[in-house]
C-alpha cells in the first residue's frame, strides 16, 4: 500500500498537482465569476450587483447592432486569414524544406515577425500604410500603393488582413516543416519512380500524411484571429466608423471604457461558445481525414 501511494498517486499529485492548482486559480475561478457576472448589470466598481437573469443575453442577440456587426466582421475576417495564413504558410515550408543553403537564413526571416508584438507592429503597420505606401505610389504611380488603405471599410480590411497573415505566417510554417520533415522519403521516391507529378505527390501523398499539422494549423490559426485584439486597437481602434471592431475590441469597450462589466461578460461567454463550438467542429473534420501509416 506505502508502495503505491508512494508511486502511483505522489506521482500523479507532483506533476499534475501544480498544473490543476494553477488552472483552477487562473482559469476556472475566473470563468465561474463570469458566468456569475453575465447575469447582473454590474458596472465593475461598485459593491452592489443587481440580478438581472438572461436580459444581458437578450439585449445582445435583439437590440446590440454593434455586437452583431463586430461579430460578422471577426467571422469574415477569421475565415479569410485562416486560408491565406494556411496557403502561404505550407507554400514557404514547402520550399525551405527543400536542400537550400540558405534554408536556415529563409527560416529565420519569415519566423521574425511572429516574434514582435501585435501593439508594436500595429504601429509599425501604421506608419507603412499612411507614410511608406503614400510615398513609394507618389514616385512609382502605382495605384495599390496610392489606395486609402485605413480610409475606408474595405481597404482598412484587407489592410489588417495583410499585417495579420505577416505576422503568423512563419509560426504557421514551423508547424508545415514539422509535418514535411516526417513524411517518409520512400513513398515520395515510389510515387516518383511511379510517374507521378508534383501534384499528384502533394495530393495523394503529402497532404494525408500531413494531415495532423493541417488539423493543428488550421486550429491555431483559427483561434488567434478570433481573439484579434491588439492589431485592430494599434492600427485601425476598430475605424473608420467602427467598421473594423473585432468582436474581443468590442467585449473590451463594453466592459472597461463604458464600465458595464455585466454586460461585457455575458458578450464575452457568448464569444468563448462560439469559438469553441467553432473549434470542435473544425477539429473533428480534419481529424477524420487524418491517415496511419
Amino acid at each position: 500500500m506505502n508502495r503505491v501511494w508512494s508511486t502511483s498517486i505522489m506521482q500523479q499529485i507532483v506533476f499534475m498537482g501544480p498544473f490543476v492548482i494553477l488552472f483552477t486559480l487562473i482559469t476556472a475561478i475566473p470563468f465561474t465569476f463570469g458566468i456569475y457576472y453575465s447575469f447582473t448589470n454590474w458596472n465593475g466598481l461598485s459593491d452592489k450587483m443587481p440580478w438581472v437573469g438572461i436580459d444581458n443575453y437578450k439585449f445582445i442577440f435583439t437590440n446590440d447592432t454593434q455586437f452583431l456587426h463586430s461579430l460578422w466582421f471577426t467571422i469574415r475576417f477569421t475565415f479569410v486569414s485562416v486560408i491565406l495564413c494556411n496557403v502561404i504558410g505550407f507554400i514557404i515550408a514547402y520550399f525551405v524544406s527543400k536542400p537550400l543553403k540558405s534554408r536556415n537564413v529563409l527560416r529565420t526571416l519569415f519566423f521574425m515577425p511572429n516574434v514582435i508584438g501585435g501593439i508594436i507592429l500595429g504601429f509599425i503597420w501604421l506608419f507603412i500604410y499612411s507614410q511608406g505606401f503614400s510615398t513609394i505610389g507618389e514616385y512609382s504611380g502605382i495605384a495599390f500603393f496610392n489606395l486609402p488603405w485605413l480610409g475606408n471599410e474595405t481597404t482598412a480590411f484587407w489592410a489588417l488582413v495583410i499585417v495579420f497573415v505577416w505576422q503568423a505566417v512563419g509560426y504557421i510554417m514551423v508547424y508545415y516543416i514539422s509535418g514535411l520533415a516526417n513524411v517518409p522519403r520512400d513513398l515520395i521516391e515510389a510515387a516518383t519512380i511511379d510517374g507521378a507529378k508534383t501534384p499528384q505527390i502533394l495530393r495523394d501523398v503529402i497532404f494525408p500524411m500531413i494531415m495532423p499539422s493541417i488539423t493543428v494549423c488550421i486550429f491555431i490559426s483559427t483561434v488567434a484571429a478570433f481573439k484579434s485584439f491588439d492589431l485592430n486597437y494599434a492600427l485601425t481602434k476598430g475605424g473608420p466608423f467602427l467598421s473594423t471592431e473585432s468582436i474581443a475590441m468590442n467585449i473590451y469597450t463594453e466592459a472597461f471604457a463604458k464600465n458595464n462589466m455585466g454586460l461585457g461578460a455575458a458578450k464575452a461567454i457568448v464569444f468563448f461558445f462560439i469559438v469553441m463550438i467553432i473549434s470542435i467542429i473544425q477539429v473533428y473534420l480534419t481529424k477524420k481525414r487524418e491517415v496511419q501509416v
